[in-house]
């Protein structure tokens, strides 16, 4: 059965899309099986990984409102072993299209559980608010990992989010964990990045990841290129960055994997 992770920060900016992007392609270059799925209106992730939004037929929107089937919306990208569910710009009014439907926070959940026994992860990339979209996300990851950007204003938000997470593990998914935070646009030369580690490290009891995703230029070109950063520069400082990342969140799986079979036995 595969792995669900949601990648969500309520702040824009922060890397998340970014990370989405870069995970699911790295894990998808170490021979793992990887969904990519969009619900981000803003659609960076699809475009991201090469796919022209302009020539979709079927996107998240249309599996969100019941017009077609999960399995019509997975498209190919620009890399072996990655399959996305693209996003649409209909996505930005869903929360009123779906104000009446009941259980509307469960939708994402019940079209993932048909297809998650095809895939090893599904990395899916969440809008940057709070919204029945990243309630939906939430409510059908395992575990969410928290992108955080080294700079000023890096625990804006990060509170509230944490307290969505609280109110969904309570409420809609009991089996939700934080994975934990990668910070993102680090430069170990600035005593800022070292002190907005140190910060969210000291203020808030989640895990972090060792892995640090630099600020790097290749990074902020790849996506206008359609490209996933391992294949837009496979030795830039960037790629390295999420292919360590990549590596731990596999020996988590690992861990948690075995703790369950100890728990079992």
């Amino acid at each position: 059965m595969g792995r669900i992770i949601a990648i969500s920060n309520q702040k824009g900016g922060v890397g998340k899309t970014t990370t989405a992007i870069n995970l699911a392609a790295c894990l998808a270059e170490k021979k793992k099986t990887v969904l990519a799925v969009d619900i981000d209106p803003q659609g960076n992730t699809t475009s991201g990984l090469g796919i022209n939004r302009n020539e979709i037929k079927y996107s998240s929107y249309h599996m969100f409102m019941g017009e077609c089937d999960v399995l019509k919306t997975l498209t190919k990208s620009v890399m072996n072993n990655l399959t996305v569910i693209p996003s649409d710009r209909n996505l930005s009014g869903i929360e009123i299209e779906l104000m009446t439907e009941q259980n509307n926070q469960f939708i994402l959940k019940k079209s993932l559980d048909r297809i998650r026994d095809s895939f090893d992860y599904i990395i899916i990339d969440c809008p940057p608010s709070l919204n029945i979209l990243t309630v939906n996300a939430l409510s059908a990851a395992d575990t969410v990992i928290v992108p955080v950007q080294c700079e000023y204003y890096a625990l804006e938000g990060l509170s509230e989010l944490m307290h969505t997470i609280k109110i969904v593990r309570q409420r809609l998914n009991e089996k939700l964990e934080v994975e934990g935070i990668v910070f993102t646009m680090y430069d170990s030369r600035t005593l800022l990045s070292n002190e907005v580690v140190e910060n969210v490290k000291e203020i808030v009891n989640v895990d972090t990841f060792e892995s640090m995703i630099p600020r790097n230029v290749r990074l902020a070109e790849a996506p206008s290129n359609g490209l996933p950063i391992n294949l837009y520069d496979e030795k830039c400082t960037g790629t390295w960055a999420y292919r360590n990342l990549a590596s731990e969140v596999i020996r988590y799986t690992r861990r948690q994997k075995n703790a369950k079979k100890k728990s079992e036995e």
